[in-house]
């Protein structure tokens, strides 16, 4: 027997859903927590409440949101850059690692000079060297037509594990010689430290500006350039593209190179916001480049609309550590974030397609 609805692909995109899809989203996954939660015997609305309120709620909350939403602004930015191009890069999390790796380098190097130095050192070490990481994605994509998740997924895992040589397995640079029993990394000296900007009583801190003005670049490259109106040409129709004479492969590789360098810029932040050293463990648990899936999903690849999702992951990170305890759910925050991801990828697809009913006649069956 044939089902009465089928999907049909839509012509046109009504302009409500550019804002009605991720609500929508938003709202099925905290429907869809609430009932987990109900599930195992927790109150929804006095667990949410708990989240707003150490989240948002007061100044020192929204300050520390802040700190937890840089990376995750970095990573959006990232995701949504390779994705609007029909990139699936899922290496965010491998090219902010290298951030990282580049930042502490740069921070260490240069640890006897004036602070706008040191970081402006740090900012360009972890873009290059998150670039890098990303294309070598981007590199075998145009020039083997490799899949682009695999590689990238992989290149996650090696991150990881340089990552961790560097600071367990080696003497090498990144590593305190001073330290001992459980290897950490150098700490930075108090020049490297970034910036806390001042807005009344919130802080903000240096990173978070940065990644506001990244997402308006990002925005304009794509939407007022050249560059972007070719990206978006490829991402319709890459033979189309071809034919228009796009240098395709060229682009693949520069699109991964920029969406590195953004991942990149997020590790050079979570160093010098917020860690002050190379924190192999750490980095790793936080899992900010899956994270930023998540953000250019729900902010539906806008590069605005991302700075505003990952403050509210950020606000969900930051509650989630705060209520840790018996009497809250651990999982809680993650379960939260998969549900989000897995409602906005089912909004983009009710954007793309319409549920139509079926009519049935005597000769078969006509829409």
């Amino acid at each position: 027997m044939q089902s009465p609805l089928r999907l049909e692909r839509r012509l046109t995109q009504p302009k409500w859903l550019n804002w009605g899809v991720p609500l929508l989203s938003l709202l099925g996954a905290l429907i869809l927590g609430g009932i987990v939660l109900a599930a195992t015997g927790k109150n929804p609305i006095s667990v949410y409440m708990r989240i707003l309120e150490r989240g948002f709620a007061s100044t020192d909350a929204f300050s520390r949101t802040l700190i937890s939403a840089t990376p995750y602004a970095f990573t959006g930015l990232a995701a949504s850059v390779a994705f609007r191009m029909g990139l699936i890069n899922i290496g965010g999390e491998g090219q902010l690692y290298l951030g990282t790796i580049g930042a502490a380098f740069a921070g260490i190097a240069f640890a006897d000079q004036p602070t706008p130095i040191i970081i402006a050192a740090m900012i360009i070490c972890g873009m290059l060297f998150g670039g890098f990481w990303a294309s070598i994605v981007g590199v075998l994509k145009a020039k083997f037509s490799t899949n682009e998740i695999i590689t990238s997924l992989m290149l996650n895992y090696i991150a990881a594990i340089l990552l961790d040589y560097l600071i367990f397995n080696s003497k090498s640079y990144w590593r305190d010689p001073k330290s001992f029993g459980f290897p950490t990394g150098k700490r930075l000296v108090e020049g490297a430290y970034w910036y806390d900007m001042s807005f009344g009583p919130i802080t903000v801190p240096f990173g978070f500006l940065v990644a506001i003005i990244a997402a308006g670049i990002v925005w304009f490259l794509y939407n007022r350039t050249r560059f972007g109106y070719e990206v978006s040409v490829i991402a319709s129709s890459p033979s189309a593209a071809r034919y228009a004479g796009i240098r395709t492969r060229w682009k693949i590789i520069t699109v991964m190179s920029l969406s590195g360098a953004l991942a990149g810029l997020g590790g050079a932040s979570d160093v010098g916001d917020f860690r002050h050293v190379l924190d192999s463990k750490g980095v790793q648990i936080a899992g900010y480049g899956y994270t930023g899936i998540v953000v250019a999903a729900l902010a539906r690849l806008n590069p605005i609309s991302a700075i505003f999702v990952a403050v509210f992951l950020g606000g969900l990170s930051n509650a989630g550590y705060a209520l840790q305890g018996p009497d809250f759910p651990s999982g809680l925050v993650g379960t939260l974030q998969g549900l989000i991801l897995f409602t906005a990828v089912a909004g983009e697809i009710l954007t793309r397609y319409r549920i139509k009913r079926q009519t049935y006649v005597a000769e078969g069956v006509s829409s």
